[in-house]
Formats: C-alpha cells, structure tokens, sequence
C-alpha cells in the first residue's frame, strides 16, 4: 500500500501538475450506498465544516490508485472504498464531493501541503513521520506482503528470498522503504529494488517479467490475487506473508482542525451505523475494518 515522508518547496508545482493530469468526478452515492444507514444529512457536522466549504459548497479530495481501495472500472469512472465513502460523505455533509485521481502515491502529501485540496480518502500509510507534515485520520488497517506471479515459480516464501531478486515497489511508499531496509540489513546479495511511479506500474513490471516481486499492501494483493488478471498473467499474494501491520489514513491539514474532527465524526456516525462496514465488505476487506476511528494513532501500531 501508498505512504510519502516529503518535504519539500516544490510541493505546490507537484500537486498543480498532477491535478493537471488526474480524473476529477464528483462522487454521486449509487443506490447501495445512500441505502445504508447512517448515511444521511447530518446538519450538526455539515455545520462544523470550515467556512470555506460550507460556502463552497464543495470538498476536494485527492485519491490514488491501490485496488479495491480506489481504482478505474472499465467505463474510467473511479470506485472503491474510498469513492463510496466519499459519497456517503457527500450526503452526511450536505456537499458535492469532488474526487480527484492525482496519479500516484508520491502525490498525495504534496496535494495537501500545497492547500490544492481539502483532504485526501487514500490507501496511505500511516506513520509518526507523516504526522509530523499532515493529521492522519486512521480509517482501516493493513499489512505488507509480497506478491509474485501466479503458481510462485520461485518459491519465495520470505523476504529473505528476496535477495539478489527484481523487487518492483512503487516511489516513495513504506513498501519501498521496507524492502530497502531488508535488503540493506538482511540480505548479502541485495534486492535490485525497481521504484516506479504507481501500483499498476508495479504490478504489470511483474506480469511481463521485469520483476520477480513486489511488497505491497496486503488489501491490494489479496484484491489482485482475485480479481485482475492482466494479459492473462494472474498475481499471487502470499497471505502466510504478513507484515507491518498498521493504519491506513485519510490526511488533512495540520492547521485545519476543524475539518479533521468532522472528517473523523463522519467516519465515527459511518462506523456506528454499520454503514462503514458493509461498504468495507463490499470490497473483501471487511477483516481490516476499523472499529472505532482515530487521529494519529500510528505509534499503537508499530510499522515494525
């Protein structure tokens, strides 16, 4: 899954460019989402919204692409847990919700920093170095795996097995620093570690033969593992492979708390109707739900 520890001065000329490139859609609630309950105006929180969006009224969010989390269906319209929930959000908060696919994980941190949208609904990982730059509302849990084509011809069953393979991982994720840090400790032949821009990137360097490899969220691999097939190549997670158990988190502003503490009560009234967790099912991942929500709880769950 998606994480970036970045500072940096350019953040605003990143972001612009990336939202240049994305998909921007306003996020209607289909039938099966508005249908859930819970999911209804709550005027309490759509009040305690900051004074710009109330009057805008309009929430941008950035996303990116981890699968089932948030991806393209076949139409290139964007779906997943993060859609659904930012269109339940939508109608608790009596606002139009528009979602923005910025392109990449290396991309989110910047698209807040540089005040071009509200808050981000992305797999990222949350970390205590993250909440130095941003708020983390801890909104599901994951874990890291490795991933390999289907059948595991190479036998790999550890992350020692890794050494001296092509290890693709996205750009500045926790993943890539993960591996960098197994193979730098751990391994006398290091990994040949192959960051590239975004998730399907990763996973089509795999199915063509680039990479042997990947780590990556355990969410997406497992989704994979089901669902995509790409040039009749299938992945394969390795769910015994479970490690780094943590948070993923939505990000908003460190200076906006007003929108963090409704952005998490949204997320409580979701989780305390059971709407969360039938969105979280929905996908395959009602195992990771959440039972209550969290602000920068990432140290209670050490990415160790």
């Amino acid at each position: 899954m998606k994480t970036l520890i970045q500072l940096t001065l350019t953040a605003v000329l990143v972001a612009s460019a990336a939202h240049a490139q994305g998909m921007t859609e306003t996020m209607v609630a289909k039938p099966d989402i508005a249908a859930l309950p819970g999911v209804a105006l709550n005027q309490t929180l759509a009040d305690a919204l900051p004074e710009d969006i109330r009057n805008a009224g309009i929430l941008k969010v950035a996303t990116s692409l981890t699968p089932p989390i948030s991806f393209h269906d076949d139409d290139g319209k964007l779906i997943g847990i993060d859609a659904d929930l930012a269109a339940a959000f939508g109608i608790i908060l009596g606002v139009d919700v528009e979602m923005t696919d910025v392109g990449g994980g290396p991309h989110i941190v910047p698209a807040i920093l540089s005040g071009r949208f509200d808050m981000t609904i992305s797999g990222i990982n949350d970390d205590p170095e993250l909440q130095k730059q941003v708020d983390v509302i801890d909104y599901m849990y994951d874990g890291t795996t490795i991933m390999v084509v289907q059948g595991n011809p190479l036998a790999v069953a550890s992350m020692d097995d890794l050494c001296g393979r092509r290890v693709a991982v996205p750009v500045g994720t926790f993943q890539n620093r993960l591996a960098q840090a197994h193979s730098d400790e751990h391994c006398d032949v290091p990994m040949n570690i192959m960051s590239l821009p975004k998730m399907p990137d990763v996973l089509q360097a795999i199915r063509t033969g680039r990479a042997d490899a990947t780590v990556n969220g355990y969410a997406t691999s497992v989704y994979s593992t089901e669902k995509q097939v790409g040039r009749g190549v299938g992945l394969q997670a390795l769910p015994d492979i479970r490690l780094a158990v943590g948070y993923l988190g939505m990000l908003t502003a460190k200076d906006d708390t007003a929108l963090r503490d409704t952005a998490a009560a949204t997320l409580q009234q979701l989780v305390d109707s059971g709407a969360y967790q039938a969105i979280m099912d929905k996908w395959g991942l009602g195992p990771l739900a959440v039972e209550s929500v969290k602000i920068n709880d990432a140290a209670n769950l050490a990415m160790e």
